[in-house]
C-alpha cells in the first residue's frame, strides 16, 4: 500500500508519527482542507504529467491551476496529466494520494513558487486520506525536488 510506502520513507527521517490519517476522504484540495482545519490554499496538491516519455510532479497550492503557456516555456510542451491508472502505476501513488514522497524511480518533481507565500503547507502520504505539515525548507528536503519553478495561476 502506497501510505505504507510513505510511512517507511518518513521513518528513516524520525517524521512518520508526523503523518496525519483521517476518517474522511483527503482526496481533493477542499475535502483535505475540511479534514485539516485549514485553508485551501495551504493544501500541497500534487499533479502528474507526462513529459518526454517520462512521469513528472508538481506540488502546487491548493487555490491554483496549471497556466498552459508557462506550462509550456518550461517543459516545451502541452501539459498532459496522467490518466488515474497511469499516475499509480508511472508515480506509485493512486490519485487522491499522490505525493511527492517515495516515488517511483527517474520520476522528477517540480515545486511551484505558489507554495512559497505560506510557512507551513499539507501535500497528502500516499493515501485518500492522508497528510503531513512541513515547512517549505522540509518540503524541499523530503521531496527531492528537481527546481522551483513557476507554472501556476489564480493565485
Amino acid at each position: 500500500m502506497s501510505i505504507e510506502r510513505v510511512k517507511a520513507y518518513f521513518r528513516k527521517y524520525g517524521m512518520e508519527d508526523k503523518i496525519q490519517e483521517f476518517e474522511m476522504s483527503s482526496a481533493t484540495v477542499e475535502l483535505a482542507a475540511m479534514a485539516l482545519h485549514c485553508e485551501p490554499q495551504r493544501i500541497a496538491k500534487t499533479l502528474s504529467f507526462m513529459v518526454d516519455d517520462h512521469a513528472i510532479l508538481i506540488v502546487a497550492a491548493g487555490d491554483t491551476k496549471i497556466d498552459n503557456p508557462k506550462y509550456k516555456a518550461q517543459f516545451s510542451t502541452k501539459a498532459k496529466m496522467l490518466s488515474p491508472e497511469d499516475a499509480e502505476a508511472l508515480i506509485g501513488h493512486a490519485v487522491g494520494g499522490v505525493c511527492p514522497f517515495a516515488v517511483n524511480e527517474g520520476v522528477k518533481v517540480y515545486l511551484d513558487v505558489s507554495l512559497k507565500r505560506f510557512d507551513t503547507v499539507f501535500p497528502a502520504c500516499g493515501s485518500s486520506n492522508s497528510a503531513i505539515e512541513l515547512t517549505i525548507p522540509q518540503l524541499e528536503e523530503y521531496s527531492g525536488f528537481t527546481e522551483w519553478i513557476d507554472v501556476c495561476k489564480g493565485y
